[in-house]
C-alpha cells in the first residue's frame, strides 16, 4: 500500500503556528497530539535527547483522519535558513481558496506576510488561475490559488 500521510513543519513557535493554519486555512484538531521522547527518538533523528511536542492538524477538503499537516518543535532547534521559492527542496505547500486576496489579507493579519505579486494567468480549456506566494508567521511559503473560467 502507498499513501499520503502528511507534511511536517519545524516550528520555533509550534502553538502559535498550529492556531495559524487552524484559523486562516481551516485545518482541524484530530486529537493527535504529541509529546516524544527516547531512545528510539534519538536513534530516528540522530539527536541526542530528542524531544518533539506538536500537533496533527487534518488539512481541509479530504477525509476525517489524513492527509495531515503535522507541526511539531524541537526543545533544540538549529538556526533557520530563510525560506526562498527557487532554493532546492520542498519549497512551499498549496491550498485552493474560493478567494486569493482575501486569505492573502487575512494571512498578513494573522501575522504572516506576501512574496510577490498577486497573479492571474491563462490556462488551456477557458480556464484563468490566480496565484499569490504568501509566507506564514515563520517564513514557510504558502502558495495560494483558486481557479475560474476566464473573463472575457
Amino acid at each position: 500500500m502507498f499513501r499520503y500521510v502528511h507534511t511536517n513543519i519545524i516550528a520555533k513557535n509550534a502553538s502559535r503556528l498550529i492556531n495559524f493554519y487552524k484559523t486562516v486555512f481551516h485545518c482541524k484538531s484530530i486529537g493527535e497530539t504529541r509529546d516524544l521522547r527516547g531512545e528510539w527518538l534519538d536513534r530516528l533523528t540522530d539527536l541526542k535527547e530528542a524531544h518533539i511536542t506538536g500537533e496533527h492538524l487534518l488539512l481541509p477538503g479530504y477525509g476525517k483522519e489524513h492527509p495531515t499537516l503535522e507541526i511539531f518543535s524541537y526543545d533544540s532547534l538549529k538556526e533557520a535558513i530563510s525560506a526562498e521559492i527557487n532554493r532546492p527542496g520542498i519549497a512551499h505547500i498549496a491550498f485552493e481558496v474560493d478567494d486569493v486576496e482575501a486569505t492573502l489579507k487575512e494571512i498578513i493579519s494573522a501575522g504572516g506576510s506576501s512574496v510577490g505579486e498577486l497573479v492571474t494567468a491563462p490556462y488551456p480549456d477557458g480556464l484563468e488561475a490566480v496565484f499569490v506566494y504568501a509566507k506564514d508567521p515563520e517564513g514557510n511559503i504558502i502558495e495560494l490559488q483558486s481557479w475560474r473560467k476566464a473573463r472575457d
